[in-house]
């Protein structure tokens, strides 16, 4: 993603807007098209001296006229003539910055492909793994941990549903002009805008936006989405790797994690980063919307901002999806622990089961309270339910101790957590 954002990448994205608008308008025969063929040819990082250019943006406080500069340096007169003809500052540097944002967008849409595989192996390998489900930050009844990675696998393939809508909107460039109206071009200015995106295989829209800021605030939303969800797997897998749960860890090699003082542990590396990534990108989606309250026909300060502002997205997000990537796809499930917690509370991590066993029985509301009442005893002296429930006089009048047993058994309490996983690995491999 780096790459994609660099500022090489970003001057050639400018330079190939403006061999477009060349090979556009010369199509339209509003240039000769010898001038369009040098303007391309020339239209390169290679003939621009980034340092020179830089020292004259540093005079100037605008970028197009410098690397314009630059390119005129490697053409003859008379074509230089025609360089940037009818053109405006900001309709390079949009045009640029979203040839830019859709190679982000498809190297988002590759990674979250490969973590959506990752997930969905997670899910099959552990579709029957039985572990505790917590609410509140306290046991409650079972899940299997397939199911926890399959509602990880169906929000992220949410955003790449998500993704996908939102690209015709964002991939559109502009050729309108210094105040959006393309003047300098007549008649021909609608003509010109889509030849251009022709050219660079992008959309357009019925008119300017140079300040009307949506589509890029609705690509960061985007981004500070995808990035929360990445924040949310890592904290929940730093949760699970506490030392009084340790049902899962990163992948560990000898050092990795350790402390400057205590021997013994084994922290985690990854998720705080993806963590604190996803703070960042959040805090960037503020800053977005702020640019969309621009004023007149062209804002102070906005799209300065927004250069910044979205590489700098874009590069964390795909930071935060890369580690998010390698933390699953090297994530040790622990079954046999997962199998540990479950007995910690003697059987109580199953009294819903017991109470909807037996509310058929003597009603939902007496159930709920007898198997309160059994559970309060349980916790109080620190007895197993199972052996509770068989000598309770109401208890065991309607249940065997083998209905019991099979209440207690929490392979029989999954509800449709299978079927749901199933459904969901079925539904983001039949989108492709």
């Amino acid at each position: 993603m780096k790459e994609i954002f660099c500022d090489e990448a970003r001057f050639q994205a400018w330079l190939d807007v403006e061999a477009a608008l060349a090979r556009a308008q010369a199509r339209l025969n509003i240039i000769p098209k010898e001038a369009a063929k040098k303007i391309t040819k020339a239209a390169t990082i290679d003939n621009i001296d980034v340092a020179a250019m830089t020292e004259h943006f540093t005079a100037s406080g605008f970028p197009i006229v410098p690397i314009v500069t630059q390119l005129k340096n490697v053409l003859d007169v008379e074509t230089r003539r025609y360089l940037h003809w009818g053109s405006t500052t900001q309709d390079i540097t949009d045009t640029g910055n979203v040839l830019m944002i859709k190679n982000g967008l498809a190297h988002l849409d590759e990674t979250l492909t490969s973590i959506e595989d990752a997930l969905i192996a997670l899910s099959e390998n552990h579709r029957d793994t039985v572990m505790v489900g917590r609410t509140m930050g306290n046991q409650a009844s079972p899940i299997t941990f397939g199911h926890k990675t399959a509602i990880w696998l169906a929000e992220f393939h949410r955003h790449r549903e998500r993704l996908n809508e939102y690209r015709p909107r964002i991939e559109v460039g502009q050729i309108a002009g210094a105040v959006g109206t393309n003047a300098t071009l007549g008649s021909r200015g609608l003509e010109v805008l889509t030849e251009t995106m022709k050219e660079l295989n992008l959309g357009e829209t019925p008119i300017t936006w140079h300040v009307s800021r949506d589509g890029w605030a609705e690509a960061t939303f985007l981004l500070g989405l995808i990035s929360a969800t990445c924040a949310k797997i890592a904290a929940e897998i730093s949760l699970l790797m506490r030392t009084e749960i340790a049902e899962v860890s990163e992948p560990y090699e000898t050092g990795r994690g350790g402390s400057s003082t205590l021997p013994q542990k084994r922290n985690p590396v990854i998720c705080p980063t993806v963590v604190a990534t996803g703070r960042l990108v959040r805090e960037k989606v503020g800053l977005a919307l702020d640019c969309m309250v621009a004023q007149h026909e062209r804002d102070v300060g906005g799209g300065h901002l927004e250069w910044t502002l979205l590489p700098e997205t874009f590069v964390l997000t795909g930071g935060a999806l890369e580690k998010t990537l390698e933390l699953l796809r090297g994530l040790v499930v622990d079954e046999s622990r997962m199998r540990e917690n479950l007995n910690l509370t003697n059987g109580l991590v199953m009294s819903e089961a017991v109470m909807m066993g037996l509310a058929p029985i003597i009603g939902r509301d007496e159930a709920h309270n007898v198997v309160q009442d059994a559970c309060n005893e349980c916790f109080e002296k620190n007895i197993m339910l199972a052996d509770f429930l068989a000598d309770h006089p109401l208890i065991s009048k309607h249940l065997t101790k083998e209905d019991i047993a099979a209440l207690l058994d929490p392979r029989n309490y999954l509800g449709t957590a299978p079927q749901m996983i199933d459904q969901t690995i079925s539904l983001v491999r039949n989108s492709r």
